[in-house]
């Protein structure tokens, strides 16, 4: 049996044994978002940090060469320069081995420092892995001379099913110590990452955790970026099209267990708030309604921080029209311009 699995920081094609369950990894590296195989014959596309997909060839026998049928993005782009990357790990919560990746700027150049962009993943049942996106691409952040953090936090998949369930009922609790943690352990590593000038960035979960930051953790930062974040946790658990989800993640409903809505609650932080913080929202976000990106708006104007707002009346959950793609990077590199210069 051939299936794809995340696997810490990758998404492998592994080849089961059925008799016994053992996994064998046939293409470790990257992310298998493909594959067919005819004889012994197997044809896979393969997506990195580096590249979208680029389409191979092999055998089914692991560790097998491979032949590139597809250029790569680098390959196709020959004056784009792109930023090479690391995987890292360190002792987060409950001194648990947890990973990240760091990605360097187009420019690097050894003994520079460069300013940060902290990239916190959605789900958060998910991942900031080895592989490709069109949207929430580190290589966009690289690509403006940016340093990029990725953190594999408490609930993240591909480590297990106890380290991605350990997050249920503790979003603000072990997931933020595994950012903190993550942000001390890279900046010890890499020397080129400039502590005193960075920006943390997330969508959907990783909105919620830039919320639940601002009011918990907002020393590093010079900037937020929410997009689709929760901002009221017992108001996610009414309006919400996916209530089960709230429910499963508080261990009920708001009603029934008010307090598991309130302990990790970003609106009962807002005193709090002072970085400046631009907030992405889609009209037509079922998922995380627009009252919670309204809220977010609001609450800073009130407080009188620095912050903007862009409004997507014809997106949902994820800003998939190209035009719109292109104004949500023109924004947001915009916003990290401004406060982080480059």
């Amino acid at each position: 049996l051939y299936t794809t699995a995340q696997d810490t920081g990758e998404h492998p094609l592994f080849a089961i044994e059925i008799a016994t369950g053992k996994a064998e990894p046939i293409v470790a590296e990257g992310s298998i978002s493909s594959f067919d195989i005819a004889g012994q014959t197997l044809a896979f596309t393969r997506n990195t940090l580096k590249t979208g997909d680029q389409l191979f060839t092999s055998t089914t026998e692991a560790g097998a060469p491979l032949r590139a049928i597809t250029p790569s993005v680098e390959e196709r782009l020959k004056d784009v320069a792109f930023g090479d990357f690391e995987q890292f790990n360190f002792k987060g919560a409950s001194g648990d081995l947890v990973h990240g990746y760091v990605v360097k700027p187009w420019n690097y150049v050894e003994g520079k420092k460069y300013p940060v962009a902290f990239l916190i993943h959605g789900g958060p049942q998910g991942s900031f892995g080895n592989g490709w996106s069109n949207r929430w691409n580190p290589q966009t952040y690289a690509g403006q001379g940016y340093a990029v953090v990725m953190i594999d936090f408490h609930g993240s998949t591909g480590y297990g099913q106890a380290f991605t369930d350990s997050i249920s009922q503790d979003w603000g609790g072990k997931p933020l110590e595994d950012l903190q943690k993550g942000w001390e352990a890279a900046k010890k590593k890499y020397e080129f990452l400039d502590g005193k000038n960075a920006c943390a960035l997330g969508a959907s979960y990783g909105g919620y955790m830039v919320n639940w930051i601002a009011g918990n953790w907002n020393e590093p930062w010079k900037c937020l970026v929410n997009h689709d974040g929760v901002f009221d946790t017992r108001s996610m658990g009414y309006v919400t099209e996916e209530l089960w989800f709230s429910e499963w993640e508080n261990g009920g409903t708001p009603f029934e267990v008010p307090k598991n809505y309130e302990k990790f609650n970003p609106v009962n932080h807002v005193a709090k708030w002072r970085v400046p913080m631009l907030v992405v929202q889609g009209g037509k976000d079922f998922r995380v309604p627009e009252d919670q990106g309204l809220s977010t708006f609001s609450a800073l104007q009130r407080k009188g921080i620095e912050s903007k707002l862009l409004y997507f009346p014809d997106e949902n959950h994820w800003v998939l029209k190209p035009q719109n793609s292109v104004l949500w990077h023109d924004t947001v590199n915009g916003w990290l311009k401004q406060h982080l210069g480059q």
